[in-house]
């Protein structure tokens, strides 16, 4: 007779247990998604609040820690973001964003080593994705790889026609290697797909200084500030537009400008 009370009372308690975990599993969920809303809400403090009481009843829900990762990176604590989307990774490795935002995170510490490792995991699980090769691609410039970084530009040029951002960025990596000419081909390519694309204009502008073709400098850089009057570049644009009728003015003070 006690062996049989005894039972029935470890049945109840089995029972009670399993109610109890279903219950902090249940309320775990809420609370990730109550930290998804505020972080799409861009309320990343509150956010952070809510996934980490989300980790305290449940430790192995990788849906929390990446949302805590993301939301720490907003904030620019990138350690802390590092450090839970590597626990997100290491309970489900099958997500493209987890990785992503490790090699953005990555980057923006300073460890563009371990962006590259993380990116190349991404990009793997998605190899669509266009924003992480070029991530990938910025990586390697940052490490002196531009070989590597202008075979990813070259890549999406050939496969993503229209994707415009990898004209850019590989014009803007001859820039830096000097290659104003090649840059500026790059850039009239923009043009030839997008004629709005205002910062192509900026970008031709710049090579034609560089190539001491002024007058086209500054038909390029009046083409810019036509299109983006308030662009954030606007007032290095009017310097440039300064110097060079400064210089105009006494290299040639019979120009019709």
């Amino acid at each position: 007779m006690k062996i049989e009370v005894k039972d029935e009372r470890q049945k109840l308690s089995d029972v009670t247990v399993k109610v109890n975990r279903q219950d902090d599993s249940s309320e775990a969920y809420r609370l990730c998604v109550r930290g998804d809303a505020l972080r799409f809400a861009n309320l990343h403090q509150a956010s952070i609040s809510k996934y980490l009481q989300s980790v305290l009843l449940k430790r192995n829900n990788p849906d929390s820690y990446y949302g805590l990762g993301v939301s720490y990176k907003y904030l620019g604590h990138f350690d802390k973001a590092i450090e839970c989307l590597l626990k997100a990774a290491e309970q489900d490795s099958t997500k493209f964003d987890t990785f992503y935002e490790l090699g953005i995170c990555y980057l923006l510490s300073g460890v563009p080593e371990e962006a590259i490792k993380m990116l190349i995991k991404a990009i793997v699980l998605n190899p669509d994705n266009n924003e992480a090769q070029i991530q990938l691609a910025l990586a390697h410039e940052i490490v002196g790889e531009d070989d590597l970084a202008m075979l990813i530009y070259d890549k999406l040029i050939e496969t993503k026609t229209g994707y415009l951002k990898a004209y850019a960025h590989k014009a803007s990596l001859l820039i830096c290697q000097g290659k104003y000419y090649e840059a500026s081909k790059v850039f009239f390519q923009i043009i030839k797909l997008n004629a709005n694309y205002h910062r192509a204009y900026l970008g031709i502008g710049v090579c034609f200084e560089n190539m001491n073709k002024l007058s086209d400098a500054k038909r390029y850089y009046k083409k810019f500030l036509e299109l983006k009057p308030n662009s954030k570049h606007a007032d290095f644009v009017n310097s440039k537009l300064e110097k060079l009728r400064k210089k105009h003015s006494v290299t040639n003070p019979f120009e019709i400008v």
